[in-house]
Parts: structure tokens; sequence; C-alpha cells
């Protein structure tokens, strides 16, 4: 106890937005892409499920020039090289430097929404495949928003040498944490975690997925723990689901991997207006 009690008074948890590393100009420009970000790819979730929609005929469908549909993934692409080209080659001041950030950040959105497509190298937007797109988003907008705000989990007293094993010592505890909490699954708490380290400390304490190799491991594959963890597991990918199903839609094709579905061609067919 006599070593935790300065140790814990010396550590603090910080958000200084005005005194990020990012601060100026670059923090500036780094809220813009961020939000462009966020706006651009709700913007196109919207766009594509408007399409699916009957009740709004009228919203414009895909792009097909020549019959050949050009995902939107494409556009977003040509938007992150350009962007960032002309933002390494001409270093601009403001207001451009803002302008490409914010034009970085709409190629973002438009990439990562079809991120689903990048991995499985197949047009899964609308099947069970496609969850990943809004996982990837997710993780994305966590990092973003954690660098771009200027939040540092740990910071001490300057020139204090106790301050600083202090937070050495923090830090190796959270990462420990961090890394429990992946061993058993779970990638949001060990991710948020390693920012927020409340996160990481209730992640590595409760059941792991049961497929985590945590679980593997050290659960007996009919015992008890594993039982629970399958129960809790269940209950939270329901609620995990419901909250994509919100964001992004609902699937409603069947998965085109090993075969077992129509093309890319004939899913486009049959929805219509698939994005």
């Amino acid at each position: 106890m006599g070593f935790a009690a300065p140790l814990l008074a010396e550590v603090t948890i910080k958000f200084d937005a005005g005194n990020s590393s990012l601060g100026g100009d670059g923090q500036r420009a780094g809220i813009l892409l961020l939000l462009a970000f966020l706006l651009s790819f709700g913007f196109i979730r919207l766009s594509t499920r408007l399409m699916r929609s009957p009740k709004v005929p009228w919203w414009p469908g895909s792009v097909k020039p020549g019959g050949l549909h050009i995902h939107h993934l494409v556009f977003g692409i040509v938007l992150i090289i350009l962007a960032g080209f002309l933002q390494f080659a001409l270093q601009p001041d403001s207001p451009w430097l803002e302008i490409f950030a914010v034009a970085f950040g709409i190629g973002c959105g438009l990439t990562l929404d079809e991120f689903a497509l990048w991995l499985h190298l197949e047009d899964v937007y609308w099947s069970e495949e496609g969850r990943r797109s809004i996982d990837a988003t997710i993780v994305a907008a966590i990092i973003g928003g954690a660098v771009v705000l200027g939040f540092a989990p740990f910071g001490g007293k300057e020139g204090n040498t106790d301050s600083i094993l202090s937070v050495v010592a923090i830090v190796a505890v959270d990462l420990t944490l961090c890394f429990i909490a992946l061993f058993k699954g779970k990638l949001w708490t060990g991710l948020v975690g390693f920012f927020i380290p409340v996160f990481s400390l209730v992640g590595s304490i409760r059941a792991a997925k049961p497929g985590s190799p945590w679980a593997r491991r050290f659960y007996e594959p009919e015992g008890k723990k594993m039982s629970k963890a399958k129960r809790r597991a269940a209950r939270s990918e329901a609620r995990y689901r419901r909250w994509q199903d919100r964001i992004g839609g609902t699937p409603h094709l069947p998965s085109p991997l090993g075969g077992e579905g129509p093309d890319s061609e004939d899913r486009g067919d049959s929805e219509g207006k698939q994005p």
C-alpha cells in the first residue's frame, strides 16, 4: 500500500485537446478529417439503404456506365490518393490543408464502407460477411478520435522521476490487461482499454468468448465456464448485431463465398440497385 498510494496520486488520465501533439492547424485538420470520414460513411450507408427501399424509387442507384458496376470504394480510393499526394507534395497552409483533410476523410469513409470487399475480394456488402465493414469503421473511428482529440491515457509530473516510474508501471499493467482482453476475444474492450484503462480491466475480468485462444486454453469444452461463456457470447452477439443492423442495414443475401451464392452480377441484378 505504501507504493500504491503515491503511484495512484502521481498518475492521471488526461483528456486535453488544447495541448495535444496535433495542436493548431494539424489538430483542426485532423478533426475535420474525422468528421468528414464519419459523415461520408453515414451518408453512403443511408444511400445504399435507400436504394433497397421501395418507398423511395426516385433515389439514384449504383453507378453503372456501360453496365459495369463501379463500387463507391473506387471513388474513395481516388480521393485518398489525390488528397494524400497533394498534401505531401504541396504541404499547403490553411485553407487548403483543411480542404485536403476533408477530401481524405470522405475517401476513407467511402472506402472503409466496403472493407469487407477488400477482405474477401467478393461483393459481400449485403451478406453476413459485410458486417466486417461496420467493425472496421468503428475501429477506425475509435483510434482516429483518440488521436485527433489528443487523448493521452497517462500523464505525470514533468521532471519527476518517481512519476515517470509510476507511469511506466501503470502503462505496463494496462498493456497487460489489454493483451488479456484481446486474448479473451474482447476486441472492443482491448482496443478502447488502451486509451481508457477501465475498459481493459473489465475485459480482462469477464468471461472469454468461446472461440478465443483463452477459452481454448483454459476452459473445458463441456465445463461450466465454457457454458457460461457461450451464453454470454450469444447475448452479446445478438445485441451487437442489432446495433450493426441499425447502422448499416440488415444483410439479406446469401454468402457468395465457397460457391454458396450467386455471383456478383446476379446479385446486383436481383437486387435492382445494389450499391
